[in-house]
């Protein structure tokens, strides 16, 4: 399995400078006509209200963007149900040409959620969305990361996310690559034993072994 660490749910003391506070209707998000239907109602059915909270940026916190990163955003998602789904995120996410975390509430209790966005043509790209647990909305906030830039506190915001440790130098999109390069291997190697509890024939068998072997051996590096 994936080496996972104890990662503490992340809240975020947000700077005042930083806020925005506009409410973004939902109907902006999937009014499109490339929008599918089922991705509409679940925004009708899960989303209550997507306030555009904080806006970190050059001008708000004094550190300065890049192509790649030029704002960092905070959507605030209230939702109807137990959480928003990926797609409903990642529909947000496409229509809006900044890296976004996302705060996601029901009742009294909030989370942080966020993918690794990459800009660049007509959409950006976007990578596994990462959950904290769900901590009390009344709950202390931390201060954002020291950061020299804007790239910089993006770097360490998704860190601060992901299920597992970092290795020295690593970036986020080294981790998050490590990552699913480990669970396909996982997904191989379970395939891989079904096959050879049930396979009959003994020179199929040491094939089956070979490969398990080769691919136990590419996860330990891994991981």
């Amino acid at each position: 399995m994936v080496e996972h660490v104890e990662i503490r749910p992340v809240l975020y003391r947000w700077p005042p400078a930083a806020q925005f506070g506009r409410v973004v209707p939902k109907t902006k998000f999937y009014e499109h006509g490339n929008v599918r239907t089922a991705l509409r109602e679940k925004f009708v059915e899960d989303v209550q209200r997507i306030t555009w909270a904080y806006k970190l940026a050059e001008s708000t916190i004094r550190l300065k963007g890049t192509e790649a990163v030029p704002e960092i955003q905070v959507f605030a998602v209230e939702t109807k149900g137990s959480d928003v789904p990926d797609d409903v995120l990642a529909a947000i996410d496409k229509s809006v040409h900044f890296p976004i975390l996302f705060e996601i509430s029901k009742g009294e209790e909030v989370r942080t959620v966020a993918a690794q966005k990459t800009l660049g043509g007509s959409t950006p790209k976007l990578g596994t969305y990462f959950r904290t647990d769900w901590l009390p909305v009344a709950a202390d906030r931390q201060p954002l990361p020291a950061a020299i830039d804007l790239p910089a506190l993006y770097e360490s915001l998704l860190t601060s996310l992901l299920p597992v440790a970092t290795r020295r130098g690593e970036s986020v999109s080294d981790a998050t690559g490590r990552m699913d390069r480990a669970r396909t291997l996982e997904r191989e190697i379970a395939a891989l034993e079904r096959k050879l509890r049930n396979e009959p024939q003994l020179n199929r068998k040491v094939e089956l072994r070979k490969a398990l072997k080769e691919r136990q051996a590419a996860l330990a590096g891994l991981v």
